[in-house]
């Protein structure tokens, strides 16, 4: 009776209490043409403990696993090792049940290591501060455009066609309820969009993603100089935070604010989640900054001790006032990434972003190498697209069938543009192996 604690004398006694005769006058709100008349079909009645678990493996047991077929699959979430380590630890009691962190007395071990998580965010993107982390990738990158709009003054935002198509449908969704205008470009597949001729007086900010969508490389540090002679600002979106092992970082290009994606380190892809979102940006624009801010201090006794600061929580329950409502942050993901890069340390960063850029190019070779088979990049890290000679949804789905999840195919996030229809995004990662490699490029001869 873990998640079942009530019994029938216990209901009983609560809707007298309430003054209820029955569980169906708790909704009675609910318009009977909403309810449902009857069971849901096929959905079966209470099973006991043994049975549910036969009910889920038979379910789990028709999904393709990235553990037990070769997985190249990327766009914005990503296979790496997490050493055991990682979940020993945020499985401790300590962390594991710990809440949000307002009691600095009660809470300084929860305090320190989201002060020392700030500080890698930093570090990783040569910025001079970062928050206590976002909810994952995608809403950052939308809070990032409402921060830049306030700092502006202004409500335009343009959107990069490298900007990862999901990340783009969030800010797009928040413009609808904010009041801002969201101007997408088209899918930048070839790696040479130019921004720079759309900056206009109106613009609050550029958004752009490095390495991008289909995978290209690119030095935004003459977008980051135009922004600014117009007063704009330009927001960095990093997916794959790995690659910011081997590429400039976007504060050395010129970035007013970054977001990431931190899912690959320390977190397992987890069928979309949980992830956590990292953000960072200029000191001057801390006040503007959403989320929470870990900051150093000294007690009572002069001795070391951390504090939220500049932010409290009754900024966050200011409705539309408020600087913005995401008032808490993916803690326990947080901590997850900060104990994975801590083993890691710069040099095993780095490697490990050597070693991803090494599989991809394997891959990519071996792919070109296959008849009919083009590769688009130029430049890549981890991961780039290659152009089909067929559609790739079908392609994808038949090499599925044959155990090998051969990556994504731009149309399924990208789907109203017939364009990118033949175009397959893949990832490479130091999870890749040779044996793997071959298996794809085996199946895709046979598909092909």
């Amino acid at each position: 009776m873990r998640y079942l604690p009530l019994t029938e004398s216990d209901r009983r006694e609560m809707l007298a209490k309430i003054g209820a005769r029955s569980v169906d006058e708790l909704f009675r709100d609910v318009p009977q043409s909403a309810r449902l008349g009857a069971k849901v079909a096929g959905l079966p009645d209470h099973l006991g403990e043994l049975e549910v678990e036969r009910a889920f493996q038979a379910y789990a047991a028709k999904n393709v696993s990235p553990s037990a077929a070769p997985f190249f699959i990327g766009a914005g979430a990503y296979r790496h090792h997490v050493p055991s380590t990682v979940d020993y630890m945020i499985q401790r009691g300590e962390f594991l049940t710990s809440y949000t962190p307002y009691q600095p007395e009660i809470t300084q071990g929860t305090l320190q290591y989201l002060f020392e998580f700030q500080t890698q965010i930093a570090l990783l993107t040569a910025m001079e501060v970062a928050n206590a982390s976002m909810y994952d990738g995608s809403t950052g990158a939308a809070e990032a455009v409402l921060m830049a709009n306030r700092i502006t003054r202004r409500e335009k935002a343009l959107i990069s066609g490298g900007l990862h198509p999901q990340y783009r449908r969030v800010i797009e969704t928040t413009a609808r309820w904010e009041g801002f205008h969201a101007v997408a470009h088209k899918p930048d597949v070839d790696g040479r969009e130019e921004l720079i001729s759309a900056i206009d007086k109106e613009t609050s900010c550029v958004v752009v993603q490095n390495p991008g969508f289909f995978g290209h490389v690119r030095d935004f540090s003459k977008l980051a100089e135009a922004c600014h002679a117009a007063g704009a600002l330009l927001i960095v979106v990093v997916t794959e935070v790995v690659s910011l092992g081997l590429i400039k970082p976007p504060g050395e290009i010129g970035a007013d604010i970054v977001v990431c994606e931190g899912q690959s380190i320390g977190n397992g892809l987890g069928f979309g989640g949980p992830y956590v979102g990292l953000f960072a940006t200029r000191e001057k624009y801390v006040r503007q900054m959403p989320g929470r801010l870990c900051g150093e201090t000294v007690d009572a006794d002069g001795k070391r001790g951390f504090v939220l600061t500049l932010s409290t929580r009754e900024q966050h329950i200011r409705r539309e006032k408020a600087t913005s409502n995401i008032c808490t942050n993916a803690g326990l993901c947080a901590l997850a990434f900060t104990v994975h890069l801590t083993l890691l340390g710069e040099a095993g960063f780095r490697r490990l972003a050597e070693l991803n850029h090494a599989k991809a190019a394997q891959l990519a070779d071996k792919l070109a190498a296959v008849p009919g088979v083009q590769l688009l990049n130029d430049s890549f890290f981890n991961e780039f697209t290659v152009r089909l000679p067929k559609l790739a949804a079908p392609v994808v789905e038949a090499l599925a069938g044959r155990r090998i999840l051969a990556g994504l195919p731009a149309s399924r996030l990208i789907a109203d543009d017939p364009s990118v229809a033949n175009l397959l995004l893949l990832a490479a990662t130091e999870m890749s192996t040779d044996h793997g490699m071959d298996a794809l490029v085996a199946g895709l001869k046979e598909v092909l």
